[in-house]
């Protein structure tokens, strides 16, 4: 493996890789560590020292005493402080340097057919939507470290990343993990139909309206499941706290609408 001077690129992706999987899962044994390694020619264990050393300018990490492995080189500020808030460039751009390094052009690295779209910037913007889709959900699930973030269910299978302003709402925070949450199916589609309301304080609160209006019907049991939740605080995540002022804003929404 090289051992010369880290570049700006390589430190890019790891940066990217670093916001898409579980900072518990870098390990030097983990296949995704080591193909990583491969692509960028680093050994699997600097790649998890520079996991650490990225770590250390995260301000959640730094909160809760995750310090990194110290010694970081100028660059990882540099890159760190480039892409920090700026999610969606990151995700290109990283992208792209991943589809150089496997001699591909983006589309095919990304393994996407835009075969029915004409070469362009209506093409061009299709990727990029693809590309911070996909950043977004695996930010979001991996920073839960895949559980939902009221019930801990942890079937991936189950669990989406819920936008808290919507992907037409807010064109600024479409790519922002802080604008997510881990939730299950159900959960998801009652969040964003206002039949559950999370407060800024991280609160949860299940509306009856989430029962339908034959409670006749529903299971005993199922209502006091639901209700069992309201007043819980939500599971945190290890990285990207959801924002609280987009927390509010949904909130006030929900309030209003079962006026409280």
């Amino acid at each position: 493996m090289a051992r010369d001077n880290w570049t700006e690129e390589q430190i890019t992706i790891v940066l990217y890789e670093y916001c898409r999987n579980p900072f518990g899962q870098f390990s030097s044994t983990k296949i995704f560590v080591k193909e990583l390694g491969q692509l960028i020619g680093r050994s699997p264990a600097a790649i998890v020292r520079k996991v650490g050393n990225l770590a250390s300018f995260d301000p959640l990490m730094k909160a809760r005493g995750v310090g990194g492995l110290g010694h970081t080189a100028k660059l990882d500020e540099v890159v760190w402080s480039r892409y920090y808030e700026h999610w969606d460039q990151l995700a290109y751009d990283a992208e792209i340097l991943i589809a150089k390094l496997r001699h591909k052009e983006l589309e095919q690295s990304l393994d996407i057919d835009l075969s029915n779209l004409p070469l362009g910037e209506e093409r061009k913007q299709e990727v990029k939507r693809r590309i911070n889709q996909c950043f977004f959900r695996n930010a979001v699930l991996s920073s839960y470290e895949n559980r939902c973030c009221i019930t801990g269910i942890n079937n991936p299978k189950l669990l989406h990343a819920c936008h808290i302003a919507g992907w037409s709402e807010d064109d600024a925070n479409r790519t922002n993990p802080q604008n997510g949450l881990c939730l299950n199916v159900l959960l998801h589609k009652a969040y964003d139909e206002h039949l559950l309301g999370i407060s800024p304080d991280y609160e949860i609160f299940v509306s009856d309206e989430l029962f339908g209006d034959k409670l006749k019907y529903v299971d005993n049991s199922t209502r006091e499941y639901m209700r069992g939740y309201n007043k819980r605080k939500l599971i945190m995540p290890k990285r990207f706290i959801p924002d609280r002022d987009l927390l509010a804003i949904h909130f006030d929404a929900f309030k209003a609408r079962h006026h409280f």
